[in-house]
């Protein structure tokens, strides 16, 4: 196995700035309880592909709802590979959770964007059988699978990321 990558925490000020944004309403020392329960991702198996991203705090997802989760983790990788977020498997299969971008795409140079590269996932609970969904606190919500990726010959592309979430997709002018 290659090894191309590592995870680490996003300061505790980008989370803290982060965590207010998606979820009002939180003390300063309740946020500064849920930055020290970050987990790290982890595979659960040597046969995974999956690294295992892990909720810091519990929450509950009617029918319908979606919830922005923060997840306090950014990745440094090598260039030429790409981090690939994707609802977990029993999650996606016993409640149609859903990530509301359908894959999350983490570039390599997210790491060095203007908010860390602090990943955050939106989800949605898009059950048709009606069932609420917990996610307690240290449960596992996404998974990310890293992999390699080529460009093409007449690629010429110089730009370097500037902003965070959504930067790439602005048009350059002309």
């Amino acid at each position: 196995m290659k090894r191309i990558a590592r995870f680490h925490r996003v300061s505790e000020e980008q989370f803290a700035e982060d965590f207010k944004e998606a979820m009002p309403g939180f003390t300063d020392a309740e946020i500064h309880d849920i930055y020290g329960r970050i987990q790290l991702p982890t595979r659960a198996t040597v046969g995974s592909a999956g690294y295992d991203f892990y909720s810091p705090f519990t929450f509950n997802l009617r029918p319908g709802e979606g919830i922005r989760v923060p997840t306090g983790i950014r990745v440094e990788m090598e260039d030429s590979w790409v981090l690939s977020l994707y609802p977990k498997s029993g999650l996606g299969f016993n409640y149609r959770l859903q990530l509301n971008n359908t894959v999350g795409i983490v570039d390599s140079d997210y790491f060095n964007a203007d908010n860390e590269g602090h990943i955050i996932a939106q989800l949605t609970n898009d059950s048709r059988a009606g069932r609420e969904m917990r996610i307690e606190s240290g449960m596992g919500i996404i998974q990310g699978v890293f992999t390699e990726y080529g460009i093409t010959t007449d690629d010429d592309t110089h730009e370097l990321r500037h902003g965070g979430f959504g930067s790439t997709a602005k048009k350059k002018t002309l």
